[in-house]
């Protein structure tokens, strides 16, 4: 018997009823329509079982309806109610309205007006919806009978704008990117573009038309600032990474209905002398600690440490506008002039940060350690308490050494010296914990009132820094155990073991150095600790924990433990800054849940998408650390723009096929040799041991080595710093292997025309390719 080929399915999906066969009337027809939200002419004609004349009547009804402005366009094909909207469209970001929500329009179709993009995502890939995006949305009806746009998809956002400046000359109006790595200006034609200044910072729209020739052209959507603004930098990278900014209008007026906490349903803490120990320029305050011996006698050398955590949960309840603003940012973002909070400062500076002198709602861990180290038990309280004292780790740190202040003084006997005492024993625990000790010099910008950076220097490693950290550390882990105690889902901080591609990278580049490492066994954090400690005095220290540090996964959020790997710990959460990452306020309300603690923990919908909130909040992260990076080099470019010319101590940290990356010495300020200043030769990249290397020569430029170098350029739009190699490559190694080839690139103008054969392939004279 021969097969039968089943009908095609059209492409649009009716969710009306099955109509009487037959021509339809025009009441019966439109009802159709709109019960079906998109349709076309066959669907309609198989739907009434039209054939021959009626489908030709059909047609002229659909014509007269479009005509009388009832029907209008989805599409080539489509058909839809005028002033519908279908269940699902692709839309266009047009504007933001006065509350700073995003309003959206389809693409295609007639105009159905604007429409506003629910806050919040289903993607959490890539930087937040912004002016000039395209999206993929649903559309969904509230129950006051307004229609709002729910994110599925953003459709190549980035390709569609560009952040940049303007450059206005007698014929045009450009946008230069601020992006170094884009290479495309943009013209602006729409008329707007004419009451632009030159060197406004303003973010265009690129044009849907294909042009052969020439820079592309696009429209103004929005003017960001000034490029000569001392605050451009941060201004660049809340926009070119997509930040959140601000807060809807719901979510201010419940921040300013908060009320001081009271001691209902809470534990009296405010005898306790705890203290916030932070940096000096911190904007907020959300942990306090204290130490006091154990006096219990089966404990004798041990210690009771105290960790008092800001208690947000009580003010961002499940499901307010605070809270879905704050699951959309996930974190603040930190620039050196500014931050970008996770809550509004009525609550972030006031009253969940832990002031000096004022009662504060907590929720607090009393932790018990033998004079070894080790945790012996914990509890979890919610508390009212008030801060004794607001240190710096600076002022702490001279306390401690023997020079208290005004402030200081009073406090060192009673609550620092203890402070110190707990965490030496705590220290013995965390090294025979040994977790990795990696090193990472970092670098704080001074900025003045005027938002000028006056100077740039390397930030101290105190052992108040290290204080607080073990102390946070230790909190954390026991937020995780409880919780997985009392089997309540939450959202763990998880490192992953360096992959295996990862570690024989790593033994191959210290193979290089005459450094045994087998590749067979599995990576400990003491084996790298140890590595690390037996080079640390050697001439290539700063390479190797440069390679050790490259060697490591990132941290991300997960529902799924798989311990930390960095830390050493089996199970770690993150509980102690809840003002500035929604993943500790997720904990906080599991352990409210949990512990009976109140009627404001863990709801059942922070269950149902906690795996996509962890998702959405490492990638939060990451785009927070991306743009205050991003941030913090334009500063820096800035900074040493006027310093073209003058030459500088630095290292090399990072060698690729186009170039070396080098880092300055004395403002921890990273910029570019191209291998096309590197001399008049091919170089090699040989990426096993990190190295350029002279094709003819064997000159070698590798990983670590000690430079001087000219700056040549500085750019502070694009925080790009462009440097000149003065220093001389190292010798070929005679003992060295064949370098393992990653790229080959030769010096412009360093052909040599000895060479056999002439120039290479495709090269003529008088002819650039």
């Amino acid at each position: 018997m021969p097969k039968t080929r089943a009908p095609k399915a059209s492409r649009f999906k009716s969710s009306a009823a099955k109509p009487t066969q037959g021509l339809p009337d025009r009441e019966t027809l439109l009802k159709y329509i709109r019960e079906a939200g998109e349709t076309d002419k066959a669907e309609i004609a198989k739907a009434f079982g039209l054939k021959g004349a009626d489908r030709k009547a059909l047609r002229e009804m659909l014509k007269e309806l479009q005509e009388g402005g009832e029907l209008g366009r989805r599409g080539r094909r489509g058909l839809a109610q005028a002033g519908a909207l279908p269940p699902v469209g692709v839309v266009d970001v047009i504007e933001k309205d006065t509350d700073g929500d995003l309003m959206v329009r389809l693409t295609k179709g007639d105009d159905t007006g604007l429409v506003r993009l629910a806050p919040g995502r289903a993607d959490p890939i890539g930087p937040a919806p912004g002016v000039g995006d395209r999206l993929l949305v649903r559309f969904e009806t509230l129950e006051n009978g307004e229609t709002e746009a729910r994110l599925i998809k953003r459709l190549g956002a980035s390709v569609h704008k560009i952040l940049g400046v303007v450059r206005k000359s007698n014929r045009e109006v450009r946008v230069e990117p601020v992006d170094r790595k884009s290479k495309e200006s943009l013209i602006l034609t729409d008329p707007k573009a004419q009451e632009l200044r030159d060197g406004d910072l303003v973010l265009a729209q690129v044009g849907t038309s294909e042009q052969r020739y020439g820079p592309k052209r696009g429209k103004l959507l929005e003017v960001v600032g000034r490029e000569d603004q001392p605050r451009a930098a941060s201004l660049i990278a809340i926009h070119s990474h997509g930040i959140p900014t601000g807060f809807p209008a719901a979510a201010e007026a419940e921040a300013e209905a908060a009320q001081p906490p009271t001691l209902t349903g809470r534990e009296d803490l405010r005898q306790v002398p705890l203290i916030t120990i932070d940096p000096p320029d911190a904007r907020d305050h959300d942990d306090a600690v204290y130490a006091e011996p154990d006096t219990e006698a089966g404990n004798k050398g041990g210690w009771i440490v105290w960790v008092a955590i800001a208690d947000v949960a009580g003010y961002v309840r499940p499901g307010s506008s605070l809270d879905v603003t704050a699951r959309e940012k996930a974190n603040s973002v930190y620039f050196p002039d500014r931050v970008e909070p996770m809550l509004p400062e009525r609550l972030s500076a006031g009253l969940c940060s832990l002031r000096q002198g004022e009662n504060r709602a907590c929720i607090a861990v009393r932790m018990v350690f033998d004079k070894s180290g080790r945790k012996k038990g914990h509890r979890f309280v919610r508390g009212l308490m008030r801060s004794a004292a607001k240190l710096s780790y600076e002022q702490a740190q001279a306390a401690i050494d023997g020079e208290p202040d005004d402030v200081t003084g009073p406090l060192l006997a009673p609550i620092l010296e203890p402070l110190w005492a707990a965490y030496r024993c705590m220290l013995q625990g965390r090294l025979a914990r040994s977790p990795l000790a990696i090193e990472s010099a970092e670098r704080r910008i001074l900025i003045n009132p005027e938002g000028e950076i006056t100077a740039i220097t390397p930030r101290a490693a105190l052992e108040a820094h290290k204080l607080i950290e073990e102390m946070m550390v230790q909190a954390n882990v026991c937020a995780a155990e409880t919780l997985e105690a009392k089997k309540t889902p939450l959202i763990y901080r998880i490192h992953d073991t360096p992959s295996q591609e990862k570690v024989q990278s790593l033994a191959e580049f210290l193979a290089t150095l005459d450094i045994p490492w087998n590749k067979g066994e599995a990576p400990r954090t003491d084996r790298f600790n140890k590595l690390l400690a037996e080079t640390r005095e050697g001439p290539n220290a700063d390479i190797i924990n440069e390679v050790v540090l490259r060697s490591q996964m990132q941290a991300i959020y997960s529902t799924e433990n798989i311990g930390h790997f960095g830390l050493n710990l089996a199970r770690y959460a993150h509980f102690t800054s809840p003002i500035r990452r929604y993943a500790d306020l997720i904990v906080h309300r599991g352990l409210i849940r949990s512990l009976g603690l109140g009627d404001d923990g863990l709801s059942d919908q922070d269950i149902s998408q906690m795996k996509s909130t962890a998702e959405q909040i490492t990638v939060a992260e990451r785009r927070a650390m991306a743009a205050e990076r991003d941030a913090t080099d334009r500063y820096v470019a800035a900074f040493l723009a006027d310093r073209v010319g003058a030459t500088f101590a630095g290292r090399i940290t990072g060698v690729t096929r186009f170039g070396l990356f080098i880092r300055l010495a004395e403002t921890g300020a990273d910029g570019l040799v191209p291998v096309s200043k590197l001399g008049g030769e091919f170089f090699i990249h040989d990426d096993r041991s990190h190295a350029l290397v002279g094709e003819r020569s064997g000159a070698r430029w590798p990983l670590g080595m000690q430079v001087e170098v000219k700056l040549v350029e500085a750019t502070p739009i694009t925080g790009g710093l462009l440097f000149e190699m003065l220093s001389e490559p190292q010798p070929r190694d005679p003992n060295a292997a064949r370098p393992r080839i990653g790229a080959i690139r030769r010096a412009p103008g360093s052909f040599d025309a000895k060479r056999k054969g002439g120039p290479p392939k495709g090269v003529r004279k008088g002819k650039r390719r």
